[in-house]
C-alpha cells in the first residue's frame, strides 16, 4: 500500500507562532516512519505560505528564516494556490497552527472549501469554541456552570456597564481582584491580573491597542481555585463520537523569592508554562478527591461532545474546594468544577500536557500522535484504510521506557542519560536529557534509559558525592518541567496511597480506551509500561552502569557534571561517556583558568577578556561606591559585565553601567533572589535569573559593545550598522582530541537588553539565532578564518566528543574574542548546536547528531581500551 502523505501546517499570524513552530517539530519528530510521507508547510505573520523543508522545524524561532525565507522555501502566490498544492501533494492536513487562523476556524474552513481532510475540529465548531465569550454563553446553556466575565470590545469603555457587573458580582470597585484576557488566543499571552474597575479596564485596553485581539475578557478571579487541565480523546469509530478524558493534571503555583513573587502575578502566564522553573509545579493525577476528578473526566468528555469538537483537544478548568459565594452554584458536594478555556489544538512540545497524560496511561510520544493522526483518517472514507497506528522508527517499538535498564541483553548497545543536578542550570538540564533521550530512541541497536542525578542534601553546592543520590526513571516522570517536580514524583510514586491512586486511574482510562480502541481493526497495544522510579547512591550506580557495559551520556549542566567530577569517576571505571575528558572539563568549567590556557593563542588572533573575581562575601560587606571605583580602575572600563565564576546558562549574568546597578545585584545576592525583575537597571533590561544559592564567586569584566542587530518577521528586514566590527556568535566543535572539527557559527541576536536572557538561549519559539551568519555581517573568508580559530581554541583545551564555545567575533578579520566556553551545553529541542548540524554536508538530524556524539565516547574508549593493552 502506498504511504500516507501528510502535511504539517505551523506559524500563523498569532503570538504563539514561536510555540506553533516548537509543535511542528515535535509532531514531525515522533510520528515520522517509512509508512509515512510527511511535508512541512509555514504560513508567516502576512499569512504568506510556504512549502518547507524539515529542517527549517528545527529553528528556534520563525524570526530565524523569516526574513530569508523567499529564497529557502517555495512560496505560493496566494493562500488559494496554497490550497491547490495541498489537494495534490497531502492526504491529510495536521495543522498545529495555534491562536487565530489556526483554532479559530480559518485554515479549517479554507481546507473544507477545497475538500481537503485535516486532523482536528470542523471550521463552524473551532469558531464556537475558540472565542472564550461565547464558548462560555453556548456552556451556559448546555448546563455547565461557568465563571461570570463581562466582555470588553475594541474602541468601547463602557465604564456603566462593568460597574453594574462590578457590583452584581460582589466586587470591589476599587480593589477587587479580576483576571483579564485576550477573548481568543492561548498560551496565557495578554493574561493578567486586574485590580477594581479602572485598572481592569485599563488593562483590557492593553490588550486590544496592542493588538493581541480586538475584544477583552474580565473575569472574576477564583479565590481558592485550584487550576487543573485534561486532554480528551475522541476514540469512537468512524463519524460516531466517543470522547475519553484522559488523568487530569493539576496546576500549582509557587513562590520561591525574589521581587516580583507577589499575589498580584499568581497566574499561569506565559513565563510559566513554558519556561521550566520553580513557579509552577504540575500534579498529574491532581490532588483532588477522587469523586472529583471522576466529575471532570465525565464533564470533559460530555463538554466535548456537546461542542461537536473532534479528534482531540485540551480544556482548562477550575475546582472550587469550597462554593464561592460570587457563584451561582448549582452543587455543593464534593465543590465546583467549572471549564473556562478550550484548546483545539494543544501544544505538542515534548513535555507538553498532551504527553505527561498521555504517557500517564500508557502512550508514547509516537503512539499517542499517531492514534490521534489514526483516528482522524477513520472519519474519512478514502483514508479508513490506512493504518498508521504500529508503525514507527526502528527502536520506538522495543521501548526500554518505563522500566529499570535490563542489563542481560546483549542484541544492544545500553545508553544511560543522566541530568539534572543542583545548580541553577538544572532545570535546563532536564530539558537537554529529556530531549536526548527521546532523540536516541529513533535507533534500533540502542537501548536507553533516563536517569536524574538529585540535587545534593546540603547548602554545599557540591556536596559529599557519597550522599549523592541517582533515580531511574518511568517514562512519565521524565516529561516533567524541574527536577524538583521530579524528585517529588518520585517520592510521589513511592507512597502507598498515591500510588494507588495512578494506578486506579491508569486503569480506568485504559479501560474506557480499550472498550472502543479494540474494536478498530488498526488497533495495538499501549506501549509505555507502568514502571516505578528506582533511587541508587551514586556509587551503586556507577556499579549498574558498569556491570550494564552502558555508555553514559552526560548531560548535566554546571556542578558536577561539567566540572570533570563524574568524568573522573567514570574513567576510573572504564565506562565510556560523552563530552569532553577530566582535565578540560576542570579547565573549561573555570572560567579564569580557561582565559589563562588560551593567552599563548594572542598572536593567532584568539583573544581573551580581562577578569576580576570577587567574592560574594566582600562584595556585600564592601561599600559599593569603592567596590565600583576599584573594579573600573582596574578593568580600565566604563561599564561591567557580571557572572557568576562557575555557573551558566545567562543565570546571574548582568550589565552594570553604574554603581546603583552593582548596588541593585549585590543586593539580590545579599537576599538570595531568584531574579531580578525587568527594568530594575539604570537601563531597560529583560527578567534576570538568578543562581540558586548564590554564588562564592563572581567575575567582573569590561563589557564588550557589540552593533545591534535586528530582525523583523512581519517586514523581512535584517539590519546591522557594524559600527564597533564585532559579533556575538556561539559555534559548536566536535571530534576527537587533537582534531576537532567546528560546526558553521551562529549569530546571536538579543531581542531585549543587553544580555541574552535564559528563554532566549532555551526557551523554543523564543530567541534568535541566526546560521550561518549573513555575508553582510560577516564574509565568508572571515567566517572561515572564525571557525580556524575556533577549531586552534578547541584543540588547545584538549576538547573532545563536543563542546560549545561562545565569542565575540570580528567581522573584518575574523578575530576571535572568548567569552566562555561549555563542555556540557544545552541539547534541548531548539538548541543552536542543532542549527549547526543541519547546516552540514551532509546535514544532520538531531537524532544523527547526538548518535554521532554517542559513538565518540565509545570509539574513545576502545581506543583507550587498546592503549591499555
Amino acid at each position: 500500500m502506498v504511504n500516507l502523505r501528510v502535511g504539517i501546517i505551523c506559524g500563523g499570524p498569532s503570538m504563539e507562532r514561536g510555540i506553533s513552530l516548537n509543535s511542528a517539530r515535535s509532531l514531525l519528530h515522533h510520528i515520522q516512519g517509512d509508512d509515512l510521507e510527511v511535508k512541512s508547510y509555514y504560513i508567516d505573520c502576512q499569512l504568506n505560505a510556504f512549502a518547507i523543508s524539515s529542517s527549517q522545524l528545527y529553528s528556534n524561532t520563525p524570526a530565524d528564516f523569516d526574513f530569508k525565507i523567499e529564497s529557502l522555501a517555495q512560496g505560493f502566490h496566494s493562500l488559494s494556490d496554497f490550497m491547490d498544492h495541498l489537494v495534490a501533494s497531502v492526504d491529510i492536513v495536521f495543522p498545529v497552527i495555534h491562536g487565530s487562523f489556526g483554532e479559530d476556524g480559518t485554515i479549517q474552513e479554507l481546507l473544507e472549501r477545497s475538500k481537503i481532510p485535516f486532523v482536528g475540529t470542523r471550521a463552524s465548531e473551532c469558531r464556537k469554541a475558540f472565542d472564550k465569550y461565547e464558548a462560555s454563553l453556548e456552556l451556559e446553556r448546555k448546563g455547565f456552570v461557568t465563571v461570570p466575565s463581562f466582555l470588553v470590545k475594541g474602541g468601547k469603555r463602557d465604564e456603566t456597564d462593568l460597574l453594574r457587573w462590578f457590583e452584581r458580582n460582589e466586587l470591589d470597585v476599587k480593589a477587587g481582584k479580576v483576571v483579564v484576557k485576550p477573548a481568543k488566543g492561548g498560551s496565557s499571552i495578554g493574561v493578567s491580573v486586574g485590580y477594581g474597575l479602572t485598572d481592569s479596564l485599563e488593562k483590557a485596553s492593553q490588550i486590544i491597542s496592542e493588538g493581541i485581539d480586538d475584544k477583552a475578557l474580565i473575569e472574576i478571579f477564583l479565590e481558592g481555585g485550584r487550576e487543573f487541565t485534561v486532554i480528551v480523546l475522541d476514540v469512537g469509530t468512524g463519524s460516531n463520537c466517543n470522547p475519553v478524558a484522559l488523568i487530569p493534571t493539576e496546576i500549582e503555583l509557587q513562590s520561591h523569592g525574589g521581587f516580583d513573587v507577589t499575589e498580584k502575578d499568581a497566574i499561569f502566564n506565559f513565563r510559566r508554562k513554558y519556561l521550566p522553573t520553580q513557579q509552577v509545579t504540575y500534579h498529574t493525577p491532581p490532588r483532588f478527591p477522587i469523586d472529583v476528578i471522576k466529575m471532570i473526566r465525565e464533564e470533559a468528555s460530555q463538554l466535548f461532545q456537546h461542542l461537536g469538537l473532534s479528534d482531540f483537544a485540551r480544556i482548562d478548568g477550575w475546582y472550587l474546594p469550597t462554593p464561592s459565594s460570587r457563584m451561582l452554584c448549582r452543587r455543593s458536594e464534593p465543590g465546583e468544577v467549572l471549564f473556562t478555556d478550550i484548546n483545539l489544538i494543544s501544544g505538542m512540545e515534548q513535555t507538553s500536557f498532551l504527553f505527561q497524560q498521555a504517557s500517564t496511561v500508557g502512550f508514547s510520544h509516537s503512539k499517542i500522535l499517531r492514534s490521534i493522526l489514526q483516528h482522524s483518517c477513520s472519519r474519512i472514507a478514502s483514508l479508513a484504510s490506512y493504518s498508521v497506528q504500529s508503525h514507527s522508527l526502528p527502536g520506538r517499538q522495543k521501548e526500554s521506557l518505563g522500566r529499570e535498564p535490563d542489563s542481560k541483553r546483549s542484541d544492544v548497545r545500553k545508553v544511560f542519560v543522566i541530568f539534572g543536578g543542583d545548580t541553577s542550570e538544572r532545570q535546563v538540564s532536564v530539558m537537554s536529557g529529556t530531549n536526548v533521550w527521546l532523540n536516541l530512541h529513533a535507533f534500533d541497536d540502542l537501548d536507553v534509559a533516563p536517569f536524574l542525578l538529585a540535587p545534593s542534601a546540603g547548602s554545599n553546592l557540591d556536596g559529599e558525592l557519597s550522599s549523592r543520590h541517582i533515580w531511574s526513571l518511568p517514562y512519565s516522570l521524565v516529561l516533567r518541567h524541574t527536577t524538583e517536580e521530579i524528585i517529588a514524583a518520585c517520592a510521589e510514586a513511592m507512597e502507598p496511597e498515591r500510588a494507588a491512586l495512578t494506578s486506579y486511574l491508569r486503569k480506568q482510562v485504559m479501560n474506557d480506551l480499550e472498550e472502543s480502541l479494540r474494536k478498530q481493526s488498526c488497533y495495538t497495544d499501549f506501549d509505555v509500561p507502568d514502571g516505578l522510579p528506582v533511587k541508587y547512591s551514586l556509587e551503586d550506580w556507577i556499579r549498574l552502569v558498569k556491570e550494564a557495559q552502558a555508555t553514559v551520556f552526560i548531560a548535566v549542566h554546571g556542578g558536577i557534571g561539567e566540572d570533570g567530577t563524574l568524568q573522573s569517576l567514570l574513567e576510573a571505571e572504564a565506562i565510556p561517556y560523552t563530552g569532553p575528558g577530566v582535565m578540560a572539563s576542570n579547565i573549561c568549567m573555570d572560567k579564569v583558568a580557561t582565559s589563562l590556557a588560551l593567552k599563548h593563542l594572542a598572536e593567532y588572533g584568539v583573544l581573551t577578556i580581562d577578569k576580576e573575581v570577587r567574592r560574594r562575601h566582600d562584595l556585600v560587606h564592601m561599600p559599593i561606591s569603592d567596590t565600583w571605583q576599584d573594579l573600573i580602575t582596574r578593568l580600565q572600563c566604563e561599564t561591567l559585565c557580571v557572572k557568576p565564576a562557575r555557573d551558566g546558562c545567562s543565570t546571574g549574568v548582568a550589565r552594570l553601567r553604574c554603581m546603583e546597578d552593582l548596588g541593585i545585584y549585590v543586593k539580590a545576592l545579599e537576599n538570595h533572589l531568584i531574579r531580578i525583575p525587568p527594568n530594575r537597571f539604570s537601563k531597560a533590561h529583560g527578567t534576570i535569573e538568578m543562581p540558586n544559592p548564590p554564588p562564592d564567586l563572581l567575575i567582573f569584566e569590561p563589557f564588550v559593545e557589540t552593533d545591534e542587530i535586528k530582525v523583523s518577521s512581519k517586514s523581512r528586514c535584517f539590519t546591522w550598522e557594524g559600527r564597533s566590527r564585532w559579533v556575538e556568535v556561539t559555534v559548536g566543535v566536535m571530534g576527537t582530541r587533537g582534531s576537532m572539527h567546528s560546526l558553521t557559527p551562529s549569530v546571536t541576536v538579543k531581542e531585549s537588553g543587553d544580555i541574552l536572557s535564559l528563554e532566549e538561549k532555551f526557551q523554543g519559539g523564543t530567541g534568535i539565532n541566526i546560521t550561518p551568519p549573513p555575508a553582510s555581517v560577516i564574509s565568508l573568508d572571515a567566517l572561515d578564518r572564525c571557525k580556524q580559530r575556533i577549531e586552534l581554541i578547541a584543540n588547545a583545551l584538549q576538547l573532545e566528543g563536543f563542546s560549545r564555545i561562545d565569542a565575540f567575533v570580528n567581522a573584518d578579520s575574523g578575530e576571535v574574542l572568548v567569552i566562555e566556553v561549555n563542555t556540557v551545553p544545552g541539547m534541548t529541542p531548539s538548541t543552536v548546536l542543532v542549527h549547526q548540524a543541519l547546516a552540514e554536508n551532509p546535514p544532520m538530524y538531531p537524532h544523527q547528531f547526538f548518535r554521532k556524539l554517542l559513538d565518540l565516547a565509545l570509539g574513545r574508549s576502545m581506543v583507550k581500551n587498546q592503549l591499555a593493552v
